[in-house]
């Protein structure tokens, strides 16, 4: 069973819409991987050059801010939900 990205509105104009990505990713490097095969030009408004997430860059796995779960280095589970969320901020 592959995991789910959901995807918000601030992010869609990169995926033409799509409100949801599924693919067997295993950690956020494949995760990144698929979604620049299926969008590309994604991954240069996701990630930074070294390919880590931009730090403006929120992402969680079941509501849980993947920080807290290992960062970068969390291994998806069969069935896991992924959200990003970009930071938005203004004055």
């Amino acid at each position: 069973m592959p995991i789910t990205l959901r995807i918000p509105p601030p992010l869609r104009k990169f995926t033409a819409g799509a409100e949801t990505f599924e693919c067997p990713a295993r950690n956020l490097s494949e995760l990144f991987d698929a979604l620049e095969s299926k969008y590309p030009g994604i991954r240069q408004n996701l990630c930074q050059a070294d390919g880590a997430p931009q730090r403006f860059l929120n992402i969680y796995v079941n509501d849980e801010d993947i920080r807290f779960l290992g960062g970068n280095g969390y291994t998806f589970q069969d069935g896991d939900e992924v959200l990003l969320i970009p930071a938005i901020a203004g004055g």
